[in-house]
């Protein structure tokens, strides 16, 4: 195998630190790449080589994602107190299997009842890690953090996925510490149902919740920031079947003077958390993306065929409020009907979220996916997700699905993991997020040996991912690689004609490609 005679000059590879010193660490492996027949190519023009670099493909788009829930130990860890070797063990074996069926992206449920997967000094370890609150891992590790590099490692986003209100759930109660909510701030506790709340209402009650999300923001490298449907609670009923009030009364005659109605001031109040969260987000870190997945029906009548709960009126959340103010980066409306409900359209509600997005945020509807592994009439096959993400796919103005749960797609589940597996068969990198900020990255050198393909980052900040097209002479092959793997192998049955690489930064920004000619 050789690379064409246009080649970078000694010089330049001379005076370029990362050439000379990022890949060869010593004089002599320099000096092998000057070999007879070994030469170094950076996309210096060629005989056709204009026409073959317009026909470089842009790289396949498409947002895969699941949610990881550790409330109730839904997903992970499979239960409290398991030992920090297994609770590694079967974190990687989720990120594994996402990797195996083509997701590129986890949301992972770090804060389930104000308490933390995580090392926080604003609330304290969960009882779903290690069967009591406020209890430490032994031996110590952050979870959180741990999670981070092992998804990065295999070129997976990270989000931090938090319930900003729920305070404990009856899976949980008889493990308090000290540093919990409920002990440090009761006054901004409600009980509610079968469940116990922070009052959105209440001053030290939001403080607390966006002092927690903040600071993972500022000390952790996530990729985004994901609350749930969890505003104000689902109303609860008594035993005569009328609805119970939430009790608020307290922190609502506080804020009487503004004149607003009980249900107004409750709307403003989640308004407010909402737009407070996503602007000190983005003073802390303006490349973290901030997303939320409403419960998918706004209002009845919205569209005019569509009935149900009305969130707006029944969770005090106005959802569309925060997609049209610009509040959010994306948005996932948990679309949990099938394709042909009449009531509850998948197809007629994206259409009206995707109308509603006046500021061309990200469109990537939630799939009640674990369907799959329910009974009686609740239960779907998997041919029903692999509809609905068709057709998202073949909907303009959304990129992307996110899947309830990671445990439906686990192996041995209905086959929905084989299904699921097919449609994302193809890669595809995150879809672009440039109102986020930042320039495109500078495009890569590429340096071919007599082994395999080092990629040598350009610029100041490393990218995270290769936009990686490889061409036989008739077909380009797309593969997408994490940035830190900067040594690339041929595929396998492959005898590529050409290599394009694209590098693509944090908010999956893609660089000019970079081609390499490689003859036979």
């Amino acid at each position: 195998m050789r690379i064409s005679p246009r080649l970078i000059t000694l010089t330049a590879l001379l005076t370029h630190p990362f050439l000379y010193f990022r890949f060869h660490a010593s004089i002599l492996s320099v000096a092998i790449l000057f070999l007879p027949g070994c030469a170094l190519f950076s996309g210096a023009r060629m005989p056709d080589e204009a026409a073959l670099r317009a026909s470089i493909p842009a790289p396949e788009r498409e947002f895969r994602a699941a949610w990881v829930a550790t409330v109730a130990n839904i997903d992970w860890p499979s239960a409290p107190a398991l030992s920090v070797a297994q609770q590694q063990a079967e974190l990687r074996g989720v990120l594994d299997r996402a990797v195996a069926m083509g997701l590129n992206a986890i949301i992972l449920q770090v804060r389930p009842t104000a308490d933390a997967f995580y090392n926080s000094p604003l609330e304290p370890w969960s009882w779903y890690l290690t069967g009591q609150q406020g209890q430490f891992p032994s031996p110590v590790y952050d979870p959180l953090a741990f999670a981070i590099d092992e998804a990065h490692r295999r070129g997976l986003e990270l989000h931090a996925w938090f319930n900003p209100y729920r305070a404990l759930h009856p899976t949980a109660m008889d493990s308090l510490s000290e540093l919990h909510v409920t002990q440090r701030l009761p006054s901004a506790i409600v009980l509610y149902g079968d469940l116990v709340w922070m009052d959105p209402g209440n001053h030290a009650a939001t403080e607390q919740s966006l002092a927690v999300m903040l600071d993972v923001v500022r000390r952790y490298d996530v990729d985004g920031i994901h609350l749930d449907d969890y505003f104000y609670p689902y109303p609860v009923s008594d035993e005569a079947g009328a609805t119970v009030v939430f009790p608020d009364s307290t922190s609502f005659s506080r804020d009487v003077d503004d004149g607003l109605t009980l249900a107004d001031w409750r709307r403003r109040n989640v308004d407010t958390f909402i737009r407070t969260l996503y602007e000190e987000v983005k003073a802390a870190k303006p490349w973290v993306k901030v997303g939320i997945s409403p419960f998918g029906i706004w209002r009845p009548g919205y569209p005019e065929s569509i009935r149900g709960f009305d969130q707006y009126a029944g969770l005090y959340a106005d959802a569309r409020k925060w997609l049209r103010e610009g509040w959010v980066d994306y948005f996932t409306p948990q679309l949990y009907w099938s394709m042909d409900s009449e009531g509850q359209s998948y197809p007629k509600l994206l259409d009206w979220w995707i109308g509603e997005n006046v500021h061309a945020r990200h469109i990537w509807p939630g799939n009640y996916t674990s369907r799959v592994i329910l009974e009686g009439n609740a239960h779907w096959d998997p041919p029903e997700i692999v509809r609905q993400i068709r057709h998202t796919r073949s909907t303009p103005g959304a990129t992307g699905n996110v899947h309830f749960s990671m445990r439906a797609l686990m192996p041995a589940v209905h086959g929905m993991g084989r299904a699921v597996a097919g449609e994302y068969a193809r890669p595809a990198l995150i879809p672009a997020s440039p109102w986020l900020g930042g320039r495109p990255p500078d495009a890569p050198v590429l340096i071919l040996t007599s082994t395999d393909i080092a990629i040598v980052p350009q610029g100041d900040e490393l990218p995270r991912w290769w936009s990686v097209h490889w061409f036989d002479g008739r077909n380009w092959k797309f593969e997408v690689v994490p940035a830190w793997q900067q040594r690339l192998d041929v595929p396998l049955g492959m005898k590529p004609k050409y290599l394009a690489v694209r590098a693509v930064s944090r908010t999956a920004v893609a660089s000019t490609p970079t081609l390499l000619r490689i003859d036979d």
